[in-house]
């Protein structure tokens, strides 16, 4: 679902950027009143761990096309909102900049639909009224409701589902908008909602099983890796994440060259609506300028060595060799780990800023 800049305007993108550059600041301010420092690492772990997952699209049957988890509503169960928006815009970043997955003026849209909205508005409003009073008595200890726990394990597990639904539709309809207030494609506004939300069910069906696999094996390995569960079990914990951390690099680096060839649920949905799949800036303006800030930032563009010059390759060296093909992945599994690390340590140094004000 991430978006290009060849179907965003100027004006809608910039608002869009600050939308969502307000929402950070909010969702900053937010987790510097929270006294939890357990949360950077699990965040920065999560973070690797979304980004290797979404270099995975699977295949959906009989259509020509293929989706990718979101994992917005995984992460706001196992972090709380803030800390998913934030660990989800970072994981954006690092595929815009360093990817060129998404374009730089679409970055606050990808941001605002991946992000806000399965945090802020399907998590908050829907995920936790529709779990609310299904926690067993032995996770009453908890803050959050925890899916697959008994003996609400039916309605938890459908609360994940139906929340997982509702944010893949939530955002493919926020794309629509976003395209047609822009005003700047020629495509057929019904015909291409018409494509993205039926599209969008079936990868959303996916991502709510996913989504229930993945907390019902984080329930039964380390519940107190849920959301301000007690932390009693330090080593253990260390153990999960770096087994986290681990599924992640093999992810992104190995398991990933198995994804899906077919495009995407969005660029397919554009192709059947009657558009063109244009590069990214091909245009002029502000299209141009940052398509070219774009070409020079993104060491692996579409997930793929970037060559020194479009020489022709001798006959049969086509194709790198698998080592080199596991660079990208690996490469930015570490890298958003790393950049959600150093947001965290920055959080943490400006909470402590504003407790201690004369240090």
């Amino acid at each position: 679902m991430h978006m290009a800049d060849a179907l965003l305007s100027p004006a809608v993108g910039g608002i869009m950027w600050a939308v969502s550059a307000g929402t950070i600041a909010l969702g900053s301010a937010q987790l510097r009143r929270e006294h939890d420092d357990r949360q950077a690492p699990l965040m920065g772990v999560l973070g690797a761990f979304l980004f290797a997952a979404q270099m995975i699209n699977f295949s959906i049957p009989g259509t020509g096309s293929s989706g990718h988890l979101g994992g917005g509503l995984l992460l706001a169960v196992l972090l709380g909102p803030s800390a998913s928006f934030l660990t989800i815009a970072s994981v954006l970043v690092v595929q815009a900049l360093f990817f060129a997955d998404g374009g730089l003026l679409a970055l606050g849209c990808n941001i605002f639909n991946l992000g806000v909205i399965p945090s802020f508005l399907v998590y908050p409003f829907l995920y936790r009224a529709l779990s609310k009073g299904e926690m067993s008595k032995g996770d009453r200890h908890l803050a959050e409701p925890v899916p697959g726990g008994a003996p609400g394990k039916l309605r938890e597990n459908a609360a994940v589902m139906i929340s997982a639904l509702v944010a893949m539709q939530l955002g493919s309809l926020a794309v629509v908008l976003e395209t047609g207030l822009s005003g700047i494609s020629s495509l057929p506004l019904e015909r291409f909602l018409l494509l993205m939300q039926p599209i969008h069910l079936a990868i959303g069906a996916v991502e709510g099983a996913v989504t229930v696999a993945i907390l019902s094996f984080v329930r039964k390995a380390r519940p107190e890796l849920l959301r301000r569960a007690p932390d009693n079990a330090g080593r253990s914990r260390f153990a999960v994440l770096l087994a986290f951390l681990v599924i992640a690099l093999v992810t992104g680096g190995f398991l990933s060259q198995l994804a899906s060839k077919n495009p995407d649920g969005l660029e397919w949905s554009f192709a059947k609506a009657g558009g063109k799949v244009a590069a990214p800036g091909a245009g002029e303006g502000v299209h141009g300028l940052l398509a070219h800030l774009q070409e020079k930032s993104a060491w692996f563009p579409d997930y793929a060595v970037k060559r020194a010059a479009p020489r022709p390759l001798p006959s049969g060296a086509g194709d790198l060799p698998d080592a080199a093909s596991a660079v990208p992945g690996v490469v930015g599994t570490i890298l958003t780990l790393a950049l959600v690390c150093v947001a965290g340590a920055l959080l943490k140094r400006g909470k402590e800023r504003v407790e201690t004000p004369d240090a």
